[in-house]
């Protein structure tokens, strides 16, 4: 049997816009010899519609939608991902469901039955789960069809979430073939999880396992597509590329291929590069403004986005005040040239200038301090809004995981801007990413990434007069914010107390900053955002 994989990058709402991929998919895989055909997790509605299901008409039009798809599948069956109506069970009024069509009708249905509702996932919130599993009969085969986390056992699982075993249970009702409908997001690690979760799986219910995966980026969501089929004893029978859509055909019957590996660092590069280019393309942008300072975070920003959008579509503008260095302007510049971005040089210092004289009365009996650093980043925000605002660029902030993280970036200025590209890189993972960009040739100037860091303020100004140092405070990090664990347990593993306690208040003082900051891309397991949802006011303190 030869299953065809449309590994498809659906739009969030764009239902006929989606119809028109699956379908250009599906014959293109007709035309390949496939026998079935599947796509990804809600590949009609896109992947998460979150409280879209709620408007009146959303769910009702995603139905209809389908009539049209049906009108064109013929012999060979395609089993594509929708949203259905609850009208069973009381509770929740929808369904995360597969329909399976062929010849123009409905064979048959399949519901999602564990449904996450951890870090970005929020499904409980919409769909009633299944009762019960039910192989399906397609063209004299006994095929078992699961959606997305129906497949993920609790031995990859962060706990022991859920008593179903859906995949079990298809299993012991005896089938030729289990298919399973994705819409998996990436994050670091993640591919590698999840070949070797596949794999365990399909040993585990000794049939064929074919795996389509969603591509492509949703708000902060990035879907890396590496679909997968292994054999009943686990071995490799087909990968799909990660990042980009594509057409696979699989035929269960074949041999085990070679394992395709990924360093980790270019499929973190391709994630923002295609969360970018995503969400410029369907938020309706046709270019893009970056604010140079010459240091590190904007150099990765504007060469993500160089790569993204194409350089004619990238505009970067540097802002020099009485405290920039000759050498963050030159490196501005050479990045620009390099990347054959747009640039422009724009000072800031009269303005600063007049901004300190009209505030002088007020100020009067206050000496200078963080409030004229932040006026700078201020002024720059405003400056950057402006243009956006005036030639319609999509302004893409730069700020980091760490400074994020701990507050070191500056509310109405630096953090102004429609999308966070690099939000989720801690500050060590920025400088490992640059030097990946330039092992070939120099293309982020050598002297910005072996410079000391600096927001360039003040005078003689570095990061870590501020902050410590960035391997100790991303490590702290990691354990604080991706890991959960608390205060008392990572001073137990012999850090310093003081640090500690300094890097996590400031870490949960700085909550309402995050809430106002722009949507970042997730690349790691635990991004600031939607995933991790922590309350402002509250005094928790272990």
């Amino acid at each position: 049997m030869k299953i065809g994989i449309a590994q498809i990058n659906p739009i969030v709402g764009d239902l006929k816009g989606n119809a028109k991929s699956i379908l250009l998919r599906y014959k293109e895989l007709v035309s390949m010899g496939a026998d079935l055909i599947i796509t990804p997790e809600l590949s009609l509605t896109g992947y998460p519609p979150r409280d879209l299901l709620f408007k009146s008409s959303f769910v009702a039009d995603n139905l209809e939608v389908i009539k049209g798809i049906a009108d064109e599948v013929a012999e060979v069956p395609i089993i594509l991902g929708y949203v259905d109506l609850n009208t069973h069970d009381a509770g929740n009024p929808f369904e995360n469901a597969a329909i399976i069509i062929q010849n123009g009708q409905r064979i048959g249905k399949v519901t999602k039955s564990l449904l996450p509702s951890y870090d970005v996932f929020d499904e409980a919130r919409y769909f009633q789960p299944a009762k019960q599993v039910l192989v399906q009969n397609i063209n004299g085969k006994r095929i078992g069809i699961t959606i997305c986390e129906d497949i993920w056992s609790e031995d990859f699982l962060p706990s022991n979430l859920y008593v179903k075993d859906p995949a079990g249970e298809l299993a012991k009702q005896g089938m030729d073939l289990l298919l399973n409908l994705s819409a998996s997001p990436f994050n670091r690690g993640k591919t590698k999880e999840r070949y070797s979760m596949l794999s365990f799986l399909a040993r585990r219910v000794k049939v064929p396992l074919v795996y389509c995966n969603a591509v492509g980026g949703n708000d902060e969501l990035i879907f890396d597509g590496n679909s997968l089929a292994f054999s009943g004893s686990g071995e490799l029978l087909s990968q799909g590329e990660g990042f980009k859509e594509e057409s696979i055909l699989v035929d269960i019957r074949s041999s085990k291929i070679e394992r395709r590996e990924c360093d980790d660092l270019e499929e973190t590069y391709k994630a923002l590069v295609l969360g970018v280019r995503d969400y410029q393309k369907k938020c309706g942008f046709k270019t893009a403004l970056i604010g140079l300072s010459g240091g590190i975070d904007s150099a990765l920003t504007a060469v993500i986005a160089e790569r993204a959008l194409g350089a004619e579509n990238v505009f970067g503008v540097t802002m020099p005040s009485e405290f920039s260095s000759q050498g963050s302007m030159d490196d501005s510049l050479f990045l620009a040239k390099k990347l054959g971005i747009g640039f422009e040089k724009i000072s800031i210092k009269n303005s600063f200038k007049t901004l300190k004289a009209e505030l002088s009365e007020s100020f009067k009996d206050y000496d200078e301090d963080i409030t004229e650093e932040n006026m700078q980043a201020r002024i720059r925000g405003l400056f950057l809004m402006s243009i956006s605002n005036k030639k319609g660029h999509l302004l893409l902030t730069t700020g980091n995981k760490s400074e994020l993280a701990v507050g070191y970036c500056t509310i109405y200025g630096d953090m102004c801007g429609g999308l966070a590209v690099i939000s989720d890189l801690p500050k060590t993972l920025v400088y490992d990413l640059a030097k990946w960009v330039n092992r070939n040739e120099e293309i982020i100037p050598w002297s910005t990434i072996e410079k000391a860091p600096s927001a360039e303020l003040r005078p003689d100004q570095k990061d870590q007069d501020t902050l410590p140092e960035y391997e100790f405070l991303d490590r702290i990090l990691d354990l604080y914010v991706d890991q959960s664990m608390g205060v008392s347990a990572i001073i137990e593993k012999g850090y310093d107390e003081e640090m500690v306690r300094w890097i996590t208040n400031r870490v949960d003082i700085n909550e309402w900053k995050r809430w106002q900051s722009a949507p970042g891309l997730r690349v790691t397991s635990k991004a600031f955002g939607v995933g991790r949802r922590m309350p402002i006011a509250q005094r928790y303190n272990d």
